[in-house]
């Protein structure tokens, strides 16, 4: 009789919240993972690195709203390790800095289950550093200190090692500390920190969402009420606290919050392009995608391959999903091998090519319209088409082609369905944007899908960004004209349109 395999627990370190600050070792540990264990500091991005089918468990926890025990999520570790699945522990910071990895490193070896620590970006350092406070600096702190807020009871007493620790020289930082600030400015204060000793709280360090206000222990409570500082956020106290080291390299989206609206793959993409000019970009309304590969119609397709002349293909989405389903119906490549392939633009173009197939035709221009035109000087009507596409695609296509006189079979290969990042936030998050973007006219119709009055009124104070004119077409049935559409079809027409954009609105 054969034994289950065991399993084995990944804590790896998911840095102070930019996904871009997770170490190489941890990325590694996140593409090749059957499940992930994530709390609320970690980022959607983060999240995306991991395969597909791995299972992701939530077991988020911020001050005040502990959504589960950490006896808890030992048990979901030890549960996942007995299935003998690998297990990425995706936690905010390094796994042992206040994160109670240790706690979970016990369970795993009272239950002789295999693990491992990725060492992690810890917020101490990296938040402080973001804004331009070194923890440390010659001649003004040699040292630095760091104590957890959450080690104060109620917000009422201090710990009994806490004057110790208050009279400690160099920079003292406070982390998940801000709902007992009071306390903690008070406990400084009585153990002969001056009222002058500079001081500055940090929320969301490191993320779109950043704010900071920078003071002084005598002040420092008044600004951060009245600049509204929420958690989660650390509180540095020390001489270095006045310094402002933040980077001056200038880039044409530095400050500029963009909202990313599509799949995860294009949205990883774009989200990439424009932090690379210095944009705070985010994922706020992921559209995943739910296959028919397997339907009735698509089947029929794959058995009549050979009656087809031309295969059009419309993202890339329906490069990965047509060949997924080709071998899932007992074919393989050679099948192909009598197909033209048309593609509508660059990106789509390049996923035939990791499939092993170069396109015979892409249009100049990105968009469906002109792939049709082109199609239309390509192909007639001893030809036949076949088009496996999203259900919302456009009709343009269709219309072009039958005005031709060329046969085709539209046939549904994908529908796209929404995953909110925070739907109870999403007016929040528009306000504070400067751009929505969205790459397809089906991601439009499932953004508006039940946006409520306030959030159509937040929508209307953001510029709307468009990767072309059928998207900017399905957004104006929706009632709002397209501020931007990007003269490229591209990732790099949208950033380009938004970096032009920001800067002559700049000037």
């Amino acid at each position: 009789m054969e034994t289950q395999k065991t399993g084995k627990v990944f804590l790896v370190g998911a840095g102070p919240g930019d996904p871009e600050l997770i170490t190489a070792k941890g990325m590694i540990r996140l593409n090749d993972c059957d499940a992930v264990v994530y709390d609320s500091l970690s980022s959607d991005r983060l999240l995306a690195l991991a395969p597909e089918n791995a299972e992701k468990i939530y077991v988020g926890k911020r001050a005040g709203h502990h959504s589960m025990k950490q006896e808890e999520i030992n048990e979901i570790l030890v549960r996942l390790g007995k299935e003998g699945k690998t297990v990425v522990r995706l936690k905010g910071g390094d796994p042992f800095v206040f994160g109670r990895g240790g706690e979970e490193i016990q369970a795993l070896q009272a239950a002789a289950i295999p693990y491992e620590t990725v060492p992690g970006v810890t917020s101490a350092v990296a938040v402080p550093e973001h804004v331009g406070i070194p923890v440390t600096h010659r001649a003004m702190s040699r040292s630095f200190h760091v104590m957890t807020g959450h080690t104060l009871a109620n917000g009422e007493t201090l710990p009994p090692d806490f004057p110790a620790f208050a009279r400690l020289s160099g920079t003292l930082v406070f982390l998940m500390g801000l709902g007992n600030l009071h306390p903690i400015v008070e406990g400084l204060l009585a153990a002969g920190k001056p009222a002058d000793l500079p001081a500055a709280v940090i929320e969301n360090g490191t993320l779109p969402e950043e704010r900071f206000v920078k003071g002084t222990l005598g002040t420092i409570e008044k600004l951060v009420k009245e600049a509204g500082i929420g958690t989660p956020a650390i509180i540095v106290a020390g001489e270095t606290a006045s310094l402002d080291m933040r980077g001056t390299i200038c880039r044409p989206l530095d400050g500029i919050r963009v909202s990313v609206t599509g799949t995860e793959s294009f949205s990883e993409r774009l989200i990439r392009s424009l932090t690379a000019l210095g944009a705070r970009a985010e994922n706020i309304c992921r559209m995943g995608v739910r296959s028919f590969a397997g339907g009735a119609e698509m089947r029929r397709a794959y058995r009549n391959l050979s009656s087809y002349t031309w295969t059009v293909f419309t993202s890339a989405n329906a490069v990965r999903l047509f060949f997924e389903g080709l071998l899932e119906a007992g074919l393989d490549y050679r099948s192909m091998g009598h197909l033209k392939l048309a593609a509508v633009g660059k990106g789509t173009a390049q996923e035939l090519r990791r499939f092993g197939f170069l396109a015979d035709y892409v249009p100049d221009r990105y968009q469906v319209e002109d792939l049709a035109r082109g199609l239309g000087e390509l192909a007639d009507g001893r030809d036949r088409i076949l088009i496996p596409r999203s259900a919302g695609g456009s009709r343009a296509m269709n219309e072009i082609l039958e005005n031709e006189g060329i046969p085709y079979d539209d046939v549904v290969l994908y529908d796209v369905k929404t995953e909110w990042r925070e739907r109870k936030s999403l007016a929040e998050i528009l306000r504070s944007s400067q751009y929505l973007t969205f790459a397809s006219g089906s991601g439009v119709d499932a953004f508006f899908d039940g946006l409520t009055d306030i959030e159509q009124q937040a929508l209307d104070q953001v510029r709307i960004v468009c990767i072309g004119d059928v998207t900017a077409k399905a957004l104006k049935k929706h009632g709002r004209q397209a501020d931007l559409v990007a003269a490229n079809f591209s990732i790099p027409g949208m950033t380009a349109a938004i970096a032009q954009d920001a800067a002559e609105r700049k000037n």
